[in-house]
């Protein structure tokens, strides 16, 4: 293992010295195609994830304000702080008054809107001592076009046939392309990402439209991080091929498929297509991230009660005990109903955390109950035939650890019957935390858009 891991490292190191063309390139994604350069660090096998956005979490959208909430977030069971883009906002072509995280300004320094370098600083180090590990989101394919790159290095832009610097997207006209043909480019966001990893000791990154950076271009980067640290790294790409670099990608088709059964476009039928698609392609190691909301999703689609409605909550069941990662956006757990503002001050006025318990709950098992551990430290996922229509049930097993989940998605009450005597037994609920026995011809009373979820009694 190491031979080989040593060998990959001198391949991507030799291109990066003599340069990186498109034909380097492709040979160099090809050879990796199905390689990893990592091992997933220890602590995340039974970790759970968390977006924070900064701006809008407090009325002072600090740094320093965040921090009073992590204690709180910790005894939900978050792990993983994923920050929005910590780096200063460019200000040409700038979108809304404040403009969006995504335009970097400067790859090396804080945003002042946030704090400084030290209030930055502080919040990871208090992370740590919770327990919990911060990564922080990097764009890597585009910067504003008043990032000091453009003035100093005007050649590691993209440009058309006229010779104009390109945004990447034509909708994205805030950001100019980065041209990852460019070794010195290359270095140079490297470098950067070393930088943070050296000064802040953050634990890795969550890499904004990773597939639109070249694969090799990260398997060097991994390389080189977890060689200062164990690194966790999560990329906003749905790709087989990019899991050569990175721990986790995006259950996008996932989190679609969800939305259409809440908004009855589609069956269960749906979800058993998905996980058999799962299983064949991707290996039982690879970690994928499952939501019902992101900064994406809230600012430009809608909440979770906007796309599912009354679905969401069982949703939100489904999305933390299939496998992968669940994930958990800034005000879930207090029922945001309202799309945040992207590009503007908009902070969450926070009342009762209303679903603080219920996420709890759902966190805990994770942590608890080695059967939703994630990857091949946990148990694969079984789905269980049962009499009911539109009703998805599943277990998951890892030893004596078992969980059977059964999910009612339709607007109807339904009694439901099971067949199948691998999950007969006496289970707790974990909501109701009463017991129920599961065995022939017995029946289960499900709520419209009503679940369960059950752990063994060992």
């Amino acid at each position: 293992m190491k031979k080989n891991l040593c060998n990959l490292t001198f391949l991507v190191s030799l291109l990066f010295a003599v340069g990186c063309g498109p034909t380097a390139q492709k040979q160099a994604t090809e050879h990796v195609a199905n390689s990893k350069v990592y091992t997933h660090p220890s602590w995340t096998k039974n970790a759970n994830i968390y977006e924070v956005n900064i701006r809008q979490y407090t009325n002072e959208g600090t740094f320093a304000a965040f921090e009073k909430h992590m204690p709180r977030l910790k005894e939900m069971g978050v792990d993983i702080l994923w920050i929005m883009p910590i780096h200063p906002i460019g200000e040409i072509n700038r979108k809304g008054t404040l403009g969006s995280y995504y335009a970097v300004k400067d790859y090396q320094q804080v945003n002042p809107e946030f704090g400084n370098m030290e209030d930055f600083k502080h919040m990871v180090s208090t992370a740590h001592e919770l327990g919990m590990y911060v990564i922080i989101d990097w764009v890597a394919n585009h910067t504003s076009w008043d990032n000091w790159l453009m003035q100093s290095h005007p050649d590691w832009y993209t440009r058309d046939s006229l010779n104009k610097v390109v945004a990447p997207v034509a909708d994205w006209a805030d950001v100019a392309d980065l041209d990852y043909n460019v070794p010195e480019l290359r270095e140079y966001i490297a470098q950067s990402m070393e930088f943070w990893v050296k000064e802040a000791n953050i634990d890795g990154y969550r890499c904004d439209v990773a597939c639109m950076v070249p694969t090799d271009f990260w398997i060097n980067v991994r390389v080189r991080l977890d060689s200062i640290k164990p690194v966790f790294m999560l990329a906003e790409c749905e790709s087989k091929e990019i899991l050569s670099a990175f721990d986790m990608i995006y259950g996008w088709d996932f989190h679609h498929i969800m939305n259409q059964i809440a908004q009855k476009k589609q069956d269960v039928q749906a979800l058993n297509t998905y996980f058999t698609k799962i299983d064949t392609v991707y290996d039982a190691d690879e970690y994928y991230m499952n939501f019902t909301s992101n900064h994406d999703e809230n600012s430009w689609n809608g909440t979770e009660y906007d796309r599912m409605g009354v679905a969401a909550p069982a949703m939100a069941v489904l999305a933390a005990t299939v496998p992968g990662m669940p994930l958990i956006y800034t005000g879930q757990e207090d029922k945001l109903s309202r799309k945040l503002n992207f590009f503007e001050k908009d902070p969450i006025a926070w009342n009762d955390f209303t679903l603080q318990g219920f996420y709890q709950k759902l966190l805990t098992l994770k942590h608890d109950n080695k059967a939703l551990w994630n990857g091949a430290a946990g148990g694969s996922m079984q789905i269980v035939a049962n009499s009911g229509t539109n009703v998805f049930s599943f277990i998951r097993q890892n030893g004596p650890d078992k969980v059977l989940v059964v999910l009612n998605l339709t607007d109807t009450e339904q009694s439901v019957k099971f067949e199948e005597s691998q999950i007969f037994g006496v289970y707790q609920s974990l909501f109701a935390q009463t017991q129920v026995s599961i065995e022939k011809e017995a029946n289960l009373k499900l709520e419209p858009w009503g679940y369960l979820v059950l752990t063994a009694i060992k």
